[in-house]
This record gives structure tokens, C-alpha cells and sequence, in this order.
């Protein structure tokens, strides 16, 4: 009965905990995004009148949504000639005034940073020579090497990282002129399942799918024999 008791309430929590979290969600933007704007955009309205239940509540929720759009129109303005000369005048501004440029500038370091770590951290898959020439290993494109590393050698550096097998999320970066690549058609997860797999899922060059394999034959892309 103790076991039973406890997994009901262990249930409970899991379906009514996302609908706690909304609720503190929208209670949170409700006062504090929300009562403010109201303030802001209604400051004409009878105060009285504005402090109704229902009509704070309908006055909040309109705001937050003004205020959602706002930064849209934002966003999309940021993308055209005239959005990004008003941008980027703001942030000459705010670069010029004590003590704001040093907030400014720390939280857009940031958001650039969180940003960055949104998008894909592999972008193709490689193939170099390592350790030796005619010794080959599967690689992952990250990025183009910037800064020192691309100034000291003089030439035009990539980043690549080679993963362990059977275990992808150990490996180490090597920084190789980009003529020494060879860049392969195979996507990212094809790569991977190459590499965990040890070798023994390839996948298909004409229909993308990775399958085992079984002999010789089969990883040349020969036709099956007999014994198959």
C-alpha cells in the first residue's frame, strides 16, 4: 500500500508540474512585465476603473502581447538597412555613457555566446590522414580556425575534431591546413554511427541508410554472393 501511495504521488507530480510551471510562468510575466506596461500604454484610463479584476487582468495580458510584438517588429527590423542604422547608432550611444557601456557590453557578450551555442557545433564530416600518410580517421568540421592559430601559421587553418571510438564524446582538435581534408557527402549522425559502431555500419553512398557490414563484398559495394 506504501509502495502503491508513493507512486500515485510521484504521478501527481509529474502531471501537475508542467502545469505549475505555466502557471508561474504567466503569473510571472503577468506581474512583472504586464502590470508596468499596463501602467505604461493605459496611463489614460480611470484608475478605478483600471483596477478592476477583470479589466487588470485583460489590460496585463494585452500588454504583454504589445510588448511581445514590439520586440518582433524589432527583430524583424534589425534585418533591413534602416533597423540595423537605428541599432546600430543605440549601441555607439550606449557605448559612450559610463557605467552602461560596461552592462551593455557584458550582457551582449553574452547573449552572442548562448547564441553561438545554438547552432550546430559539427557542420560536415571529414576525412584526414592521422597519424601517419595513408592512415585514415574520420573527422567532424567545427569551424575556421580565427586569431593567433590563424595568424601564426599563415595559411588558411580548420578546426577538426576527431572523436574515439567506441566513445564519440572523447577525442581531441586538430588544426590542419584546409587543403588536407577531405570532405565527405555523409551527414553528422551517419558519421557517428560510423564511429560508435567501430567501423561496422557504413553508411549507403546512393540511398543514405547505414547498414552493417557482414563481408568484404558488401563494404566495397559489390553485390551479394552466395553465401548471403
Amino acid at each position: 500500500m506504501f509502495r502503491s501511495l508513493r507512486n500515485a504521488f510521484i504521478t501527481g507530480i509529474v502531471v501537475i508540474l508542467p502545469l505549475g510551471v505555466t502557471f508561474i510562468l504567466i503569473n510571472f510575466l503577468l506581474d512583472r512585465l504586464g502590470n508596468p506596461a499596463s501602467q505604461f500604454f493605459f496611463w489614460y484610463l480611470d484608475s478605478e476603473w483600471r483596477n478592476l479584476p477583470s479589466v487588470k487582468f485583460a489590460l496585463e495580458t494585452t500588454s504583454v502581447f504589445v510588448v511581445f510584438s514590439l520586440i518582433t517588429l524589432l527583430g524583424y527590423g534589425s534585418r533591413f538597412v534602416l533597423g540595423r542604422i537605428i541599432l546600430g547608432g543605440l549601441e555607439r550611444l550606449f557605448n559612450r555613457v559610463p557605467f552602461i557601456n560596461t552592462v551593455y557590453r557584458t550582457v551582449k557578450q553574452i547573449v552572442d555566446t548562448f547564441g553561438q551555442q545554438k547552432k550546430a557545433v559539427f557542420q560536415e564530416v571529414v576525412l584526414i590522414e592521422y597519424p601517419r600518410k595513408r592512415c585514415y580517421v574520420l573527422g567532424f568540421l567545427t569551424n575556421t580556425a580565427k586569431g593567433e592559430t590563424q595568424a601564426s601559421t599563415g595559411e588558411h587553418i580548420v578546426n577538426v575534431f576527431v572523436p574515439t571510438t567506441p566513445n564519440p564524446t572523447s577525442g581531441f582538435l586538430l588544426m590542419l591546413p584546409e587543403e588536407d581534408i577531405k570532405r565527405l557527402q555523409m551527414s553528422i549522425a551517419d558519421g557517428m554511427k560510423l564511429i560508435i559502431s567501430g567501423g561496422a555500419v557504413v553508411p549507403d553512398p546512393k540511398t543514405g541508410e547505414a547498414v552493417p557490414i557482414n563481408n568484404p563484398s558488401q563494404a566495397e559495394g559489390g553485390a551479394p554472393t552466395a553465401h548471403d
